[in-house]
């Protein structure tokens, strides 16, 4: 009985969990450049179950048979696929149609810097003509922190990177791409970093000018998702009562043998 007690709770937190990343998937259906999460669920190790001092086996040990103790939380990944592309008209809005991602230059707090990468390609100008994100983190270009002459009238920008100001070449944008995304840890909700085993390849996507890439979560899909599970956590909610209700049963049993 503990043991199917314990067996329904881990589901109920396991379906907490998804429950938590498909709600945090529909917050962000509408955050340019943000990749959907996704959770994969484990089941505990299986254990060798045996009948010990049992009468009706002349107490000898029996086998019964492996049993598993529950679920758990396998992974959480993201899904890299590209959302629809919106025109949106704005000079410092880029989009990546195809693989790739855009370099960003980010300082931490201890004025540290390092480079991640994002698919979210809302930029403006600074006063100083530093290319930054919403965050204020430079956009990388093959010659550092991209910069636009304060005094230009016309901002160009290819589909191979390139930047023009008034017709004057000034830098090119860093597209990279991985081989394999597994090796991609995120970070908040739009941005990653690569950890130990990411290989870098040359990124086969190209630039939009005044486009914006959107968020890849299907709202629809993800209702539907969240209905599931919902069900699965009051079916597991459920064990749990109808268990606890038999062992109240079977304790006031015991408590009025005389």
């Amino acid at each position: 009985m503990v043991r199917q007690l314990y067996t329904a709770w881990t589901g109920m937190r396991n379906e907490q969990y998804r429950l938590d990343v498909i709600a945090n998937n529909l917050a962000n259906s509408a955050t340019v450049g943000y990749k959907k999460e996704g959770v994969t669920s484990q089941s505990f190790d299986k254990q060798l179950m045996v009948k010990i001092r049992d009468a009706s086996v002349d107490w000898r040990k029996e086998q019964i048979g492996r049993m598993s103790f529950g679920v758990k939380i396998g992974e959480v990944y993201t899904d890299y696929k590209q959302g629809s592309l919106r025109e949106s008209g704005n000079t410092f809005d880029f989009a990546i149609d195809g693989d790739g991602f855009f370099a960003i230059e980010y300082t931490n707090a201890n004025g540290q810097t390092s480079t991640q990468y994002t698919r979210a390609g809302q930029f403006t100008l600074t006063k100083e003509g530093y290319v930054v994100d919403v965050d204020g983190n430079h956009l990388l270009a093959e010659s550092g922190p991209l910069q636009i002459p304060t005094d230009a009238a016309e901002v160009y920008v290819d589909v191979g990177g390139n930047v023009y100001a008034d017709g004057e070449l000034v830098d090119t944008i860093i597209l990279t791409d991985f081989e394999d995304y597994d090796y991609l840890k995120k970070f908040g909700e739009t941005r990653c970093f690569p950890v130990q085993g990411a290989r870098e390849k040359e990124a086969e996507g190209f630039i939009r000018q005044g486009f914006t890439e959107q968020s890849n979560v299907n709202v629809v899909s993800e209702m539907v998702n969240m209905i599931a599970i919902t069900r699965a956590f009051e079916a597991n909610q459920k064990v749990i009562q109808t268990v606890d209700s038999t062992l109240e049963k079977a304790a006031n049993t015991l408590g009025s043998v005389s």
